[in-house]
């Protein structure tokens, strides 16, 4: 028997589509219901590396994970990744495919919508439901030939939907009306029922405003969910980072994450944000920066342009200054690319530049090549021999006497669940500067809290003694019930159910459990 498909657009980029999504899936799963997410297209800097390799939109893997599954490339089988205003790196089925400007839409719908297809239709036959998520928003009219991601792909899957309006942005009503006057007649049958995401104050206040829509447009509205802070959950894009301002009480560590104009898997430094006494901030002025313990320079879709922002905006300068009043200063993957000492490029993968001079604080050099590792990595952190586990996204291959196995940070122990021996990373003498390929690498409490501990140190605090959960997944899994249990409560799941064809019923018995993560 073939899936059935409920699908979420939004009026908007940024209203929540991709938390509802989520749970929606996770509620379902926990209903007892076989149940998988799927998006056509994303258009995101933040990936996930999927087992075997490949990546997908990192939001889709939360949705994996939230139906207790492990990510696949069928769930996102079309990943854009901007490089620049007009031109992104085109990912179909996990691997990258060319470099698309606006001009190339053709070759890029010729080479995606097979894929597509290909993809939901993989799905369909292993599920019993497929919770599709739409981009951007519902009534993109400047877009409607080209779309691949919205009202294209509800055809294909004959799905219902629920539109989704962020009263947190204000003009919720206008912003729904206004959606469904824009679409045309089929279009607007399909729309099953008015979400409402990030509401503040008393429900009862917006009945009239309720009653008006349902009255205006015919469509039902099914529930009204809470704006919920902290939801502990990695995020689709940057545009959270938008609002991360420098504030609050002091804490005994502080940390600056620079964010790049091209910035990709900052979802890395969030563990970071849940331990005690540690302040992030994420910086694009550095002539704002308050006084910092640790700088971290992210990964990046692009090194040598973001490495040239880093330059013209005055942060080149602050490293100086940071690094000669012995701050702390790490690299992630593009970001220990920028701090070795030159970058060569010569097939062009990522500029139109053979060789750029890097930072120069780390002996190391980057050279690019036309295939992409994505992998997932088990390793040890040979200092303390701690275990690490985390995935690699890059072209850049890091080499040099400071990777070298004597004086590397970690040893790969294993790439997608094959046993391994090889080595990652390197550090300056003092080992003050570090660097690595791995992504996630604060996903693990042993590892995060010793580094946390290491930093305490060097400015004479002691280390904390809070104990660690034992299963570093436990936060995860907990924060897919807290908005699975949000959706439930102010949504009218029996209706959402009933659009699919099926019969809801929760089921807390049924929960669904973690993915095994090798």
């Amino acid at each position: 028997m073939r899936a059935r498909t409920l699908m979420v657009m939004g009026t908007a980029s940024d209203v929540g589509k991709s938390v509802v999504v989520t749970a929606l899936c996770r509620a379902f799963a926990r209903a007892g219901v076989r149940v998988a997410p799927f998006k056509s297209q994303n258009m995101s800097n933040n990936a996930a590396v999927c087992i075997g390799g490949g990546e997908i939109g990192r939001a889709q893997a939360v949705q994996a994970e939230a139906c207790g599954l492990e990510p696949t490339i069928d769930m996102n089988p079309v990943l854009l990744k901007p490089e620049s205003e007009t031109g992104c790196q085109v990912v179909i089925r996990g691997r990258p495919r060319f470099h698309m400007k606006t001009s190339d839409h053709d070759r890029y719908r010729a080479e995606a919508w097979p894929e597509i297809v290909a993809s939901y239709e993989a799905l369909v036959e292993k599920f019993e439901l497929i919770v599709i998520e739409g981009a951007g928003g519902a009534a993109e009219i400047n877009l409607r030939q080209r779309d691949m991601v919205n009202w294209s792909i509800a055809s294909l899957t004959e799905a219902p939907v629920l539109l989704l309006g962020d009263i947190d942005k204000g003009g919720v009503f206008a912003s729904l009306v206004g959606t469904v006057e824009l679409l045309s007649a089929a279009e607007r049958q399909r729309v099953k029922g008015f979400l409402i995401n990030k509401f503040r104050g008393d429900r009862a206040l917006l009945d009239p405003g309720l009653r008006f829509l349902e009255e205006r447009t015919g469509i039902a509205m099914l529930g009204v969910l809470p704006y919920q802070r902290n939801l502990n959950l990695p995020q689709e894009d940057s545009a959270m980072l938008d609002d991360r301002a420098i504030g609050g009480a002091p804490k005994a560590i502080t940390i600056g994450v620079v964010r790049l104009p091209r910035i990709s898997n900052y979802t890395d430094f969030q563990p970071l944000e849940n331990e005690p006494e540690v302040a992030v901030h994420y910086l694009s002025d550095p002539h704002t920066a308050p006084k910092l313990d640790v700088l971290i320079l992210p990964g990046t879709k692009n090194t040598v342009a973001d490495l040239s922002w880093l330059r013209a905006s005055g942060w080149e300068n602050f490293l100086v200054r940071h690094r000669r009043d012995n701050g702390w200063i790490v690299g992630v993957c593009g970001g220990f690319q920028m701090l070795g000492e030159r970058i060569i490029d010569d097939y062009r993968i990522e500029s139109d530049r053979r060789e750029t001079v890097a930072l120069g604080l780390l002996q190391v050099e980057t050279i690019f090549q036309r295939e992409k590792i994505t992998q997932r990595v088990g390793a040890v952190h040979l200092s303390t021999g701690l275990p690490v586990a985390g995935y690699k996204i890059h072209a850049g291959r890091v080499t040099g006497t400071a990777t070298a196995a004597s004086n590397a940070l970690f040893r790969i122990i294993e790439c997608d669940g094959v046993a391994a021996d090889d080595s990652d990373g390197a550090a300056s003498e003092d080992r003050r500067v570090i660097g690595t390929s791995i992504h996630g690498l604060f996903d693990n409490p042993g590892f995060r809290r010793k580094f946390i501990d290491t930093v305490r140190e060097s400015k004479g605090l002691g280390t904390l003694e809070m104990s660690l959960p034992e299963d570093p997944r436990a936060d995860r899994q907990a924060a897919l019930d807290r908005i699975a249990d949000v959706l439930e409560a102010h949504v009218d799941m029996s209706r959402v159910a009933a659009l699919a064809g099926l019969s809801w019923r929760r089921c807390a018995d049924a929960a669904p459990s973690a993915p095994e993560v090798r």
